[in-house]
């Protein structure tokens, strides 16, 4: 089962605190959840103007915003310790297959993901040690325009948005490097 996430998170060049996750399936399952956790006295400018306003515990209407709950999602706002719980049962390997992550720009959104359970050895049984880059996926294809991004910086949108655009490199074929 492949799995596309994306984190939102303060960062510091030290650590990397999670604010929030998405993860959508290939048979279009969707998980998001926000860290009640999150020290957002320590977010970045950029943070408080481009992904804090995204949050859903931060909107008027959260009805309107919790489509993905409303429409059979899972998550919520949840301490790192339930997002962890959670985000197993959502990609349990006995249940859904052996997971396949990818992630757009993967490293930070993978080390925040394996955070969640400790460090990268504590990941749950079954679970690979590594995420599979779309951005190098890309680049295998040639580089080719990627589907418009909304820019939302909300990380079930940009989860959303990373399952259309491996669906759409998918679609292409390899091209093959020169070798110099």
């Amino acid at each position: 089962m492949k799995y596309f996430l994306d984190t939102e998170f303060i960062e510091d060049g030290k650590t990397i605190d999670l604010i929030s996750i998405g993860i959508v399936t290939e048979d279009g399952r969707e998980y998001y959840a926000e860290s009640l956790e999150a020290e957002f006295s320590k977010a970045s400018e950029w943070v408080r103007q481009n992904v804090l306003p995204n949050l859903w515990s931060r909107q008027v209407n959260k009805s309107a915003y919790n489509a993905w709950v409303r429409d059979g999602g899972a998550g919520g706002l949840m301490s790192r310790k339930e997002i962890a719980f959670s985000a197993r049962n959502f990609c349990d390997p006995k249940k859904f297959g052996e997971p396949q992550f990818w992630a757009y720009y993967a490293a930070y959104d993978w080390v925040a993901f394996c955070q969640l359970f400790g460090t990268l050895m504590d990941l749950p049984k079954g679970f690979p040690k590594y995420c599979r880059d779309i951005n190098q996926l890309c680049d295998e294809r040639g580089n080719p325009a990627l589907p418009k991004k909304q820019n939302k910086h909300n990380a079930l949108a940009d989860a959303q948005w990373n399952k259309s655009a491996w669906e759409y490199l998918n679609s292409l074929k390899q091209i093959k490097q020169k070798r110099i």
